[in-house]
């Protein structure tokens, strides 16, 4: 199984279309809402969503969403990056609900070589999440340091730092 891409392995224009999905549950919403302290009743109060908002029913939060997508992209794109250098812009196109399934796809923008070292490169993406009906619901950009193959081979290949087995 491929666990991102050097430098050289990006083609601008390339859309990785990530798998599996992810049903949202309540659960997984009330905990990320719990961890991060947002206690937004939109989010956490069945009865406040249904009586008092126009969706009539709870929105899983926003960041989750976005935290989700860009799991979902590591194997793709950031699996062997060096940073992420910054979140370029992050819209929330539609809501998603307890019970929806997420897919998400990212394209590649463009990509430069580092200016002050060699080994390794910017590659600036796009990714979309939609849900099972393929409604559209978040798209954020970003741009993600990756390293070049000659960076991988220099630090021991692949899977650096992952034990031999002792028969």
């Amino acid at each position: 199984m491929q666990f991102g891409r050097t430098y050289e392995e990006f083609t601008v224009g390339d859309v990785y279309k990530h798998w599996p999905g992810k049903t949202v549950t309540e659960y997984d919403d009330h905990l990320f809402c719990l961890l991060t302290m947002n206690h937004h009743p939109l989010h956490m109060d069945s009865n406040y969503a249904e009586n008092t908002t126009d969706f009539g029913k709870n929105v899983v939060v926003g960041n989750y969403i976005y935290s989700l997508l860009l799991g979902m992209s590591v194997p793709d794109v950031s699996g062997k990056a060096i940073a992420n250098l910054e979140v370029e812009s992050l819209k929330h196109i539609a809501p998603t609900f307890h019970g929806d399934t997420l897919y998400g796809e990212t394209t590649v923008l463009d990509k430069t070589p580092s200016k002050s070292k060699s080994d390794r490169g910017i590659v600036h993406v796009e990714t979309k999440g939609y849900k099972q009906d393929g409604t559209v619901v978040c798209v954020f950009r970003r741009k993600v340091m990756v390293p070049t193959e000659t960076y991988i081979k220099e630090r021991g290949g692949e899977q650096p730092g992952r034990p031999t087995p002792s028969n």
